[in-house]
């Protein structure tokens, strides 16, 4: 009977354990919450401005623990949590510390939520935003006594492969889009077959004519012609160089142009054949440039000197109409260059200088990385600030502007066998920063630092080329985003042309501006006529540092205050980025003005914002 009964109990505990009968019984999982924000992205200011996220909860019904939140840091921020309880919100508040706050840029953050039996989390950016406050007061320091008077400008360069650019693209189209940049004295540099006397006494000036008629009837109707280099029977053959005894017959030769261009009955050459400029263009050049970038093409300071000392005396016994106007020096500027050059110059020259002129380039090597590029602006301004103290030691020069007559972002170039001319062993690469979104942080940069500076013109090199230098496409007359950049510096910063009166505010003046971070953002604010306030956000800031070349950029934000000037009534916003059509070029949207206005860029790029009273 016990054994019976055993066996029976087991049969029972084998139905139960398999199943059978009654199932099994198991534990509830514990209730979960979850937490959504109210913003994916917080931004903060490195002034202490802080930025507050709102974090709701969510919870089954029944439950009524009590929720506590926390976060990850970022060093350099303080965390404020008021975390929701048994509530369904709660916040979390960012706040920089001022002064220490972190760089700028953006910063993932974690949100965690927890009612001690589940947990939940979200993310965030973390934005750090540079905040740039504007005062109401010009800064006296900077430009010419807190005045901006660089113009912009661009240049040709007639030649051979130059000279069709106008009659292989007519309008409507390329006279047109070069009239709308509104340039001051556009440059003329003719070299090679645009160089008028091809051999002694043997004059063709159609290369140079096919730009200089379109080009002089455009804009001021006052380009810049720069004799850039003599007749080649002057060289040195073992040298390519112009001899020092041929610098009275380079006088002569320039005498011969200007009489061409600037008097009605021309000149006569050896052979007894008159020259004279068509009757299509009646306004005279007046502004000249006497050689180009001597430094590197064979004239030390003190034969430039001498050169120039002779040539300005005979191109001015040739002129009948209005006194000509002179540019000195075009120097090839890197290096020391302004220093080995410049004393011997001011010292020694005695004919009349109406302008100093200078060159930049930020590379001579495609690849270089954004970060050199980007790193040899701040080297322009201190060479125009050095141009500027060695004028004034002469009185005669004191009062002479520095023009930067080319600048681009790489003066490289390709040789006949597609070799680097700066880099012979590699071969040539079209360096598109020229012409990408980073020209459109890289220029803006420039100008402003250049522009405080002193300096009082800033050209273009080159309006008619390709993706490394153009402003518009030399086959094409097609806009290349370079293009906008310069047309709308040169209308948010209006000029006037050289010694004409100015309408009062015109220019604008500097004001004077605070930022707390300007290793990667470029800000300058100006006010014009009626008290319009113009100000620039430059974002150079560089995605991948040690790498990049011709990269994205890095996104920036930056508050602008702008409290301290009063209340405005409109404001307009324009930008120019990656996103911008270089056809169409950008345009100017309304936003509403504040005492405090964000502006983010994505990458590389440039926002002007224009606030009326």
């Amino acid at each position: 009977m016990r054994l019976l009964l055993v066996a029976l109990l087991g049969m029972v505990l084998v139905a139960v354990s398999c199943g059978g009968g009654g199932g099994s019984v198991s534990t509830p999982p514990p209730p979960t919450i979850s937490i959504s924000l109210s913003l994916s992205t917080v931004t903060a200011g490195q002034d202490g401005t802080p930025g507050s996220v709102t974090v709701t909860v969510t919870r089954p019904s029944g439950n009524t623990s009590s929720v506590t939140l926390t976060t990850s840091s970022v060093v350099g921020v303080n965390t404020q949590i008021d975390s929701p309880g048994s509530s369904d919100s709660g916040t979390v508040t960012f706040t920089p510390q001022a002064p220490g706050p972190p760089a700028a840029g953006s910063y993932p953050i974690t949100i965690s939520a927890s009612d001690g039996a589940s947990t939940a989390s979200a993310n965030l950016t973390l934005v750090i935003a540079v905040v740039a406050t504007v005062q109401s007061t010009v800064n006296t320091n900077v430009g010419q006594d807190g005045v901006l008077r660089a113009f912009m400008s661009t240049s040709f360069q007639p030649a051979e492969w130059d000279y069709t650019f106008f009659t292989s693209n007519p309008e409507p189209g390329t006279t047109t889009t070069l009239n709308n940049l509104n340039s001051l004295h556009i440059r003329l540099q003719p070299v090679s077959q645009g160089t008028p006397e091809s051999a002694q006494n043997s004059w063709d000036f159609s290369t140079l004519d096919a730009i200089l008629n379109p080009v002089i009837s455009v804009a001021d109707n006052s380009p810049e012609l720069q004799l850039a280099q003599g007749p080649s029977w002057m060289d040195d053959p073992s040298t390519g160089y112009l001899e020092p005894s041929h610098y009275q017959d380079f006088a002569n030769y320039a005498a011969d142009v200007v009489q061409y261009y600037n008097t009605s009955t021309g000149f006569t050459d050896a052979n007894g054949q008159n020259h004279v400029h068509s009757a299509t263009s009646v306004t005279p050049v007046t502004w000249w440039g006497i050689f180009n970038e001597p430094n590197i093409n064979g004239l030390s300071a003190a034969q430039y000197v001498s050169l120039y000392n002779t040539v300005v005396p005979a191109m001015q016994a040739a002129q009948s109409q209005v006194p000509i106007k002179f540019v000195a020096v075009e120097l090839a500027d890197f290096g020391s260059e302004p220093e080995n050059y410049m004393p011997t110059f001011v010292s020694g020259v005695t004919q009349q200088v109406d302008a100093v002129a200078t060159h930049f380039y930020s590379s001579c090597n495609q690849s270089d990385s954004d970060f050199q590029v980007f790193s040899t602006i701040s080297g322009f301004a201190s060479d125009v600030r050095y141009i500027y103290s060695q004028l004034q030691t002469n009185p005669k020069l004191a009062n002479v502007p520095v023009w930067v007559t080319e600048n681009n972002v790489n003066a490289d170039y390709g040789n006949a066998n597609g070799y680097s001319t700066c880099n012979p062993s590699q071969k040539f690469v079209t360096d598109q920063r020229g012409t990408s979104a980073f020209f459109a942080a890289w220029r803006p940069y420039v100008f402003s630092q250049l522009a405080q500076a002193g300096a009082q013109a800033l050209y273009h090199w080159d309006f008619d080329a390709d993706q490394q230098y153009g402003e518009v496409d030399f086959n094409t007359g097609k806009t290349y985003l370079s293009y906008w950049v310069d047309y709308w510096l040169q209308r948010y910063y209006p000029t006037c042309p050289f010694g004409a009166p100015c309408p009062t505010g015109i220019p604008p003046n500097i004001l004077s501006l605070t930022t707390t971070e300007s290793s990667t953002v470029e800000t300058l604010a100006t006010q014009g006529p009626g008290n319009a306030t113009v100000v620039m956000i430059a974002n150079h800031a560089i995605m991948k540092p040690a790498t990049d070349d011709n990269g994205p950029g890095a996104p920036r934000t930056v508050i602008v205050d702008v409290s301290a000037l009063g209340p405005f009534s409109s404001a307009t916003e324009l930008t120019i980025d990656a996103s911008t059509d270089p056809t169409q070029g950008p345009s100017a949207t309304p936003v509403t003005p504040a005492s405090r206005m964000m502006v983010t860029l994505n990458g590389y790029g440039v926002t002007f914002l224009k606030l009326q009273p």
